[in-house]
């Protein structure tokens, strides 16, 4: 895996890191040798495209081959295990299919993946996405965090503050909606609504680091330093040596 940074230290994972996961993911149950899943997933990494072709993909387990098919074209990912992928246990495949217009998606998460498969290249396309997703899951808590998350990148803050807010009536008071509210908050120069978002995101889970950190530096500008400097030292504890 090598997921990036990416704005205000959220994550960015690749098309590769994505079907990775999804193999290994497939692979937890499966009884083999960890090294021998290791290798296969690295050699298959290695073989896939940046990006998703748009004749899609299908990963296969042909006898003991993995063979990966990209339209008309078969490529060999490993040579010597058997993988079962998800997908139908009987022929061991999964598929993983680009869809190229609005129709192809129906369910919540299906609207979810194409707004994160969209992200890369036409963000007004992923914000309709999420939309669409919450428009058919009211509660899908990814989507309320890439639609704020992609209005407040754009500037458009109060928006990305209503869609916070929305989902935290509907999710409950989730740690990462509360810190991304938190982070917003802090870009309207609400320095007072951020540290309550902030604290309540660290009360509802006291582990997350980033949240820490970003309340230390808050109370610092707020001119609270025996609260920043606890905040830090539990920042630094969280991330360990080095930090």
């Amino acid at each position: 895996m090598s997921p990036v940074r990416g704005p205000r230290k959220s994550w960015l994972f690749s098309f590769r890191d994505l079907i990775v996961l999804r193999t290994a993911q497939s692979l937890a149950s499966a009884k083999i040798p960890a090294r021998r899943i290791t290798r296969s997933l690295k050699e298959l990494r290695r073989h896939l495209p940046e990006a998703m072709p748009l004749s899609g993909l299908a990963i296969e387990a042909v006898g003991e081959r993995v063979v990966v098919r990209e339209g008309r074209r078969r490529w060999q990912a490993d040579g010597q295990y058997l993988l079962d992928f998800e997908g139908d246990p009987a022929s061991g495949s999964l598929s993983i299919i680009e869809r190229s217009d609005a129709g192809a998606a129906s369910s919540a998460e299906d609207w979810f993946e194409r707004g994160c498969d969209l992200e890369r290249g036409n963000t007004d396309a992923a914000r309709e996405a999420y939309e669409r997703a919450l428009q058919t899951e009211a509660a899908h808590r990814g989507a309320h965090l890439n639609l704020g998350r992609l209005l407040h990148e754009c500037g458009r803050l109060a928006e990305g503050e209503r869609v916070y807010r929305r989902a935290l009536q509907v999710c409950g008071e989730d740690p990462l909606l509360l810190y991304n509210l938190g982070v917003l908050l802090e870009d309207m120069g609400r320095k007072s609504a951020a540290m309550d978002a902030y604290e309540k995101a660290l009360r509802a889970d006291p582990r997350l680091a980033d949240c820490h950190y970003n309340l230390a530096l808050l109370c610092k500008a707020l001119g609270r330093p025996k609260q920043a400097l606890k905040h830090m030292a539990q920042y630094r504890r969280l991330v360990g040596p080095g930090s």
